[in-house]
């Protein structure tokens, strides 16, 4: 499958279920991939507001706002992610951000609680 199909073929399903996270997280990699950041982001932005516990929304965007020079935002973002997979116990995303804090924040204390 060509990728332009994937995006099309998500955009489709998306068009009876516009809310569903994975479809929308989905899009967003692949409009990443396809160098439209400010698509990926206004995606990944609108999973963060309407189903804020999705949590692999929060290290890509993160990622994403590290590659437009955006660090304040993937910082915010980061600890935003970081209080959430605390609340679920979610130990592995709860390390990937923690790490990805470490490098980015030169503030970063991992003993922090949001």
């Amino acid at each position: 499958m060509i990728k332009r199909d994937r995006i099309e073929l998500i955009k489709e399903m998306l068009s009876t279920n516009s809310k569903d996270p994975f479809l929308n997280y989905a899009a967003a990699l692949e409009y990443s991939k396809f160098g439209d950041k400010p698509k990926a982001i206004e995606l990944l932005e609108d999973i963060a507001d309407f189903d804020p516990k999705y949590l692999g929304t929060y290290y890509l965007l993160g990622q994403i706002y590290e590659e437009v020079d955006q660090h304040e935002k993937a910082i915010n973002i980061y600890r935003r992610g970081r209080k959430i997979a605390n609340e679920q116990n979610n130990n592995k995303t709860l390390g990937e951000l923690n790490e990805a804090l470490m490098l980015i924040d030169e503030e970063f204390d991992e003993a922090w609680e949001d």
